[in-house]
């Protein structure tokens, strides 16, 4: 994982250490030559520790943590703004106030102090409900406290870790960073010792090119771990949400088309819903009024029924009486 290169490393003078009079022999296994009374530092190792330390940096970040960016020498505090800024991290480039780790409690109240200054308007006195004088302290006091406590304005708990530029200048930083068991990421020139650096990078912590190009470094690997953050709780979010695996392009084609279709449909559906109530209730009605026809029809047709099979009342015999015809009187009788 070459997250630098040589060149790069060569063109920022990454490479020269201090006089070979300021030396701490610890860093011996760190330098390759010396050169015109200047240690060389060996930038085959300084790029091994330089991946090691990228791949702690991101996996903290990843994992929640948040990373300190210290450094107070000229040559480091443009760059440590810069990039600490740029990645959202707490920084530290004016003076290191004792007790900013180890006393975070009180610093935090300060902190506090800072937000309830910044809530003032400072050129209308009328509007702030103190004297002109008073509002001038206020205005100075809060000058003050963003020159020395704006760069971890925001930083709510003690980070994770601790990014320092020079070792040795910022012991202060060290101390306090040891005392709590932080992990310490840095800048290893000739003069510093490697045994207070728990992710040490060899090389050059006095040129402005070579500070702001490992402090680049350890940047991007907050900012890798802060993507890797951000993939991780979308995943959780997808795997919570029932989420599948990423589709092809024809596949994802297809189910718009399909989702397309549906959504067209899901209307017509709608009023055929709504117009099936209004369908049964017209159908129920009709049931409902032929219902009391058929009921007064069927007594008419049981009536009619039993009229067809009562046989019909027999006609009585009608016997014509034969009227007795008086008999002539003989004539012999005459």
């Amino acid at each position: 994982m070459a997250v630098v290169t040589m060149k790069q490393m060569l063109e920022s003078g990454v490479h020269f250490g201090h006089q070979t009079r300021r030396w701490n022999p610890k860093m011996k296994r760190f330098i390759l030559t010396e050169r015109n009374g200047i240690y060389i530092i060996d930038l085959q190792q300084s790029l091994s520790y330089i991946d090691r330390a990228y791949e702690f940096v991101r996996s903290t970040v990843a994992a929640g943590g948040a990373i300190l960016f210290v450094g107070t020498k000229k040559q480091a505090q443009e760059a440590i703004a810069e990039q600490a800024t740029r990645v959202g991290m707490p920084y530290v480039n004016q003076r290191w106030l004792g007790g900013m780790l180890t006393n975070f409690q009180t610093v935090n109240k300060r902190l506090q102090r800072l937000k309830e200054l910044e809530l003032l308007d400072f050129d209308d006195v009328a509007a702030s409900g103190v004297t002109k004088k008073e509002l001038l302290q206020k205005r100075r006091e809060h000058d003050k406290l963003l020159k020395t406590l704006g760069g971890i304005r925001d930083m709510a708990r003690v980070p994770a870790a601790v990014w320092i530029v020079d070792t040795k200048k910022e012991h202060l930083a060290v101390d306090e960073a040891r005392k709590l068991k932080l992990p310490i990421i840095g800048i290893l020139d000739t003069n510093c010792d490697p045994d207070e650096v728990d992710f040490p990078i060899p090389g050059n912590d006095d040129a402005i090119r070579s500070v702001g190009l490992l402090t680049r470094v350890v940047a991007d690997a907050v900012a890798d771990g802060l993507m890797s953050r951000g993939g991780q709780g979308a995943a959780a979010a997808g795997e919570e949400l029932g989420a599948e695996e990423p589709m092809a392009a024809w596949e994802r084609e297809l189910l718009e088309s399909q989702n397309g279709a549906a959504a067209a449909e899901a209307p017509a559906a709608a009023e055929a819903a709504v117009e099936a109530p209004a369908a049964e209730a017209v159908a129920t009605e009709a049931v409902a009024t032929e219902a009391p026809a058929e009921e007064a029809a069927a007594p008419a047709a049981e009536v009619a029924e039993v009229a067809e099979e009562t046989p019909a009342a027999e006609e009585a015999p009608v016997v014509a009486e034969e009227t007795p015809v008086a008999e002539a009187p003989k004539a012999d009788e005459a």
